[in-house]
């Protein structure tokens, strides 16, 4: 969930002084998991061993630090969220300080192209008119941005909607380069249609001294997708005897000799590849030759990850895209490209550090969407590839049988879209897109399984018995909605492992009598002492013999509902249809409207409405009746389980999501976190005393894209909050000492 109010001051200076005394410091933490998600790129410094940059499509840019052997999150005093998708990055060819990174994750959001000169510590922000597209279609092309290395000041972007960009004063200012032949498609007509534009450019190290040669690749249809320019970018030419049309210029590589090698595939990708293939371009002849690796019999994939190494002539290595028989592979060439050894066969994944990478299986596979293929220049020994979970490296790529192991310390590039940290038990238990999410007995340690029987890809909905908190329950999506299919799910050991759950046929009227369980839109929720579990389907219902048997949940019609923490037989929940907050005092049979005066007419929900929305309405851990209730940005507390409200939120705080956590020593109240906008200023806040003051407890140094999904505190360790992030992982703060 993005921060609604983050736009409107995201350049603002003067805001942070209004709060500024009222600011509780933290230490913030990453829960670790190990990557998780999609990295479209790996691109080393050719100037210093050691250094290299990770682009991911949603989760910013990392630089790794050789000497303390860990990623570092390089965007994470970032506000704009659109920032964190990752177009290009481009290091310096002369002095390893210096990187530039195009920014931009979709069509409709802010752009801009970021500079540093302390290797990503700081950064210089210079917003751009062009569009990028760092987590749309075509991701995994690239690199976009380049340096001259014969004229430093001078950098080039290809854009996906509006041609070749250049820069002559380090990235500060830029111009469209008019001279080149493709002037960009503009805007896109709608959310469906993904251009590419430009899908590389390279500067060619050999052509100096000035004017530098220039190769760049168009990945929209065309009759032409390669050019290159002989003269600094001053004039483009085509060059002759490419591939055919159909084909679309993904990645490249040139090697000291004048090689350049194209990966090609049908489609821009991650999906919907068909066909592919390989070449080479003899550049000083203009002299082309297809080396597409001889797949197997059935297999139907193109290519995108490409790499050269540096220290050997004719070695270099491919990788498919979206081959799902027999599975994708790596193939690596010593020969330039005459013949190919399939790496899939010969290699072992050594997991130890993320073993949720089996994906509940024995073993992890290969991988698939390998768009970043990366030798690394100073050591051909050392080659590494990124997966749509993980980034793999290898150091003795050279032997017969390779052992591939997760380069994740640092990155955590997941979507997480609910958590909650029960009254017993592990500290956090979470839910992630993709990889449905863990139970985290330690917050520095990769969980050693994700959620499986059903291992659904993202999960949507946790809940915990208050009383009884072994005893847990989710939802999720599944990718089919086939009759047999499971989304729910229960828990009788904290989480660890889990038995399916399913809601039989029913009839809504006016409709068919189908299950309304398996689209991932049914909240599951668990009573305190974990004997009745209630589902949001259309028709809600309670089972109370783990899903034997069914009964409807009279006077309660689709609305979401949750259980108080402490008494049994008490639900609520809230029907925005009629503006009313409804309360079963018999276990969930009758559900009937509370007097819950003290709350506004209408009903406002807040922030997102769909599945992965956070409930408007949470019950506190411990206290019998007491619930919170978020409506129209303003929080409001009952304590006489709905009968009367009281607001919990003042005048200058707009709330956009809030959890609880255990009280402050001596307070009556639960403490209080929420994401949220106090006085012009986004970012996490904190109350100690039932909403009437609160504290800013993020600062300018953590603010990962004001990009949350859900906040919540830990009912057992005081002053901790748990944050989780569309892009950035699970982050967990504690106050400074």
């Amino acid at each position: 969930m993005i921060l609604r109010f983050a736009l409107a001051v995201a350049c603002s200076l003067t805001a942070t002084v209004s709060v500024a005394a009222q600011n509780a410091p933290y230490q913030w933490h990453s829960v670790t998991v190990g990557a998780g998600g999609f990295a479209p790129n790996i691109v080393y410094s050719p100037v210093e061993k050691g250094l290299a940059y990770l682009r991911t499509d949603m989760g910013g840019a990392y630089r790794w630090d050789e000497r303390a052997k860990n990623w570092i999150p390089l965007q994470d005093g970032m506000r704009i969220g659109s920032y964190l998708g990752i177009e290009s990055i481009a290091p310096d060819p002369k002095d390893p300080n210096k990187v530039y990174v195009a920014a931009g994750m979709y069509y409709g959001g802010e752009s801009a192209i970021l500079r540093s000169t302390d290797r990503g510590t700081t950064w210089q922000i210079t917003p751009v008119p062009f569009k990028m597209g760092g987590n749309e279609d075509g991701r995994g092309l690239g690199e976009r941005l380049a340096v001259d290395p014969d004229r430093t000041s001078t950098v080039l972007f290809g854009s996906r909607h509006d041609g070749l960009q250049r820069s002559d004063d380090s990235g500060a200012t830029w111009r469209k380069v008019e001279s080149f032949p493709h002037k960009g498609l503009g805007a896109p007509p709608n959310w469906r249609v993904k251009h590419a534009g430009l899908s590389f450019v390279l500067f060619d190290p050999k052509s100096g001294p000035n004017p530098s040669t220039i190769y760049v690749g168009l990945a929209d249809p065309s009759d032409h997708h390669l050019y290159r320019s002989r003269d600094g970018g001053e004039s483009w030419t085509a060059v002759p005897g490419e591939p055919s049309a159909d084909m679309l210029p993904a990645k490249a590589a040139l090697d000291v000799g004048g090689n350049l090698f194209i990966a090609y595939s049908t489609s821009i990708g991650p999906n919907q590849v068909k066909g592919g293939s390989v070449w080479r371009l003899e550049t000083a002849s203009d002299r082309w030759t297809n080396i597409t690796p001889k797949e197997p019999a059935g297999a139907q994939n193109g290519y995108m990850g490409i790499t050269v190494d540096r220290t050997r002539p004719g070695r270099l290595a491919v990788a498919t895209m979206n081959r799902w028989y027999p599975g994708d592979t790596i193939w690596l060439s010593n020969d330039y490209g005459a013949h190919w050894t399939s790496l899939r066969e010969r290699s072992e994944r050594d997991i130890r550090i993320s073993p949720y990478l089996a994906f509940g299986n024995k073993e992890a596979e290969f991988g698939h969407w390998l768009a970043a293929l990366a030798f690394d220049p100073f050591d051909g020994n050392t080659l590494s590839y990124a997966t749509g979970a993980t980034v793999y490296q290898s150091r003795a790529a050279n032997k017969g049988k390779l052992i591939w192991t997760p380069w994740v310390k640092g990155i955590e590039q997941t979507a997480v879209i609910t958590i909650t940290s029960p009254t017993g038990g592990a500290p956090l238990i979470s839910g992630f897109g993709d990889v449905s999410g863990f139970v985290h007995d330690r917050l520095d340690v990769s969980p050693e399984s994700m959620h499986v029987n059903p291992r659904l890809p993202n999960t949507n909905n946790l809940d915990y018995a208050g009383l009884a908190p072994n005893i847990v329950v989710r939802s999720g999506s599944i990718q089919s909605r086939a009759p047999n299919e499971t989304t729910l799910a229960w828990s009788d050991d904290g989480g660890h492992h889990w038995q399916p759950l399913r809601v039989p046929p029913m009839g809504v009227t006016g409709g068919p009598v189908q299950r309304y369980d398996t689209t991932g839109d049914a909240p599951i929720n668990v009573s305190a002492d974990g004997s009745t579990f209630i589902v949001s389907t259309p028709i809600v219902v309670t089972t109370r013999d783990r899903g034997k048997s069914w009964q409807p949940a009279e006077g309660l019609d689709g609305a979401r509902a949750i259980a108080d923490k402490v008494d049994p037989n008490l639900f609520y929940a809230v029907d925005y249809e009629i503006d009313q907050i409804l309360v079963s005092r018999d276990g969930g049979h009758n559900f009937a409207p509370a007097a819950a005066t003290g709350l506004p007419k209408t009903f406002e929900r807040v922030g997102r409405k769909d599945r992965e929305a956070q409930p408007a309405l949470v019950a506190t851990p411990g206290s019998r009746g007491q619930i919170w209730f978020l409506s129209g940005h303003r929080l409001y507390r009952s304590t006489d389980a709905g009968n009367s409200f009281s607001l919990a939120s003042p005048d200058d705080l707009g709330i956009e999501l809030f959890g609880l956590g255990k009280a402050a020593p001596g307070a009556s109240a639960p403490a209080l976190y929420a994401a949220g906008e106090k006085r012009g200023l986004p970012g996490i806040y904190r109350s100690l005393d039932g909403g009437k003051s609160w504290a800013r407890i993020n600062d300018d140094a953590h603010q990962w894209g004001l990009r949350f999904r859900a906040v919540i505190g830990d009912p057992k360790t005081f002053g901790r909050v748990y944050i989780a992030t569309d892009g950035r992982g699970i982050l967990y703060g504690d106050p400074k000492p």
